[in-house]
């Protein structure tokens, strides 16, 4: 199973182009070793997320299993979908981010990458850092569900 692990923090350049860090470079290769990278803007956060395509897949399939052309379905489907941008990095593994997503993010001249296992987070530094603190706070007070180790 593909899994983003960790935090980076990458520069953005004048031409909305970031490096992708190497150990998500590699997690987002398939079995044919191609890299194809799916972005859409959170619709919690101000942040991207970042996806696998079979981690998108996987995501897309539970989403089957709603009850055709229902509001549910349609909103949710329209919240995923209807904002996704497919991209493939160069040989350097950068990415040009869409204006939309960079306006989004609040990105200026540097990206913090967070791993969230089978996608990532794509932060304006400050925000994550608050973010994460928030998130810290949060998981004190849980636990894994039984059966969980």
């Amino acid at each position: 199973m593909t899994q983003f692990l960790g935090t980076h923090t990458n520069r953005l350049d004048a031409k909305g182009r970031v490096s992708i860090p190497a150990p998500f470079r590699v997690a987002l290769k398939d079995a044919d070793g191609n890299t194809s990278l799916i972005l859409r803007p959170s619709h919690k956060h101000n942040c991207i997320e970042g996806w696998s395509a079979a981690a998108f897949n996987t995501l897309a399939e539970s989403m089957r299993h709603m009850p055709t052309f229902s509001d549910d379905q349609e909103d949710l489907a329209l919240a995923l979908y209807g904002e996704v941008t497919q991209l493939e990095p160069d040989r350097e593994g950068r990415i040009v981010l869409p204006d939309e997503l960079v306006m989004h993010a609040n990105l200026k001249d540097s990206v913090r990458f967070i791993g969230l296992s089978a996608h990532f987070q794509m932060w304006e530094p400050e925000a994550a850092e608050r973010r994460r603190a928030e998130a810290k706070a949060r998981a004190r007070s849980l636990s894994l569900p039984s059966g969980a180790q």
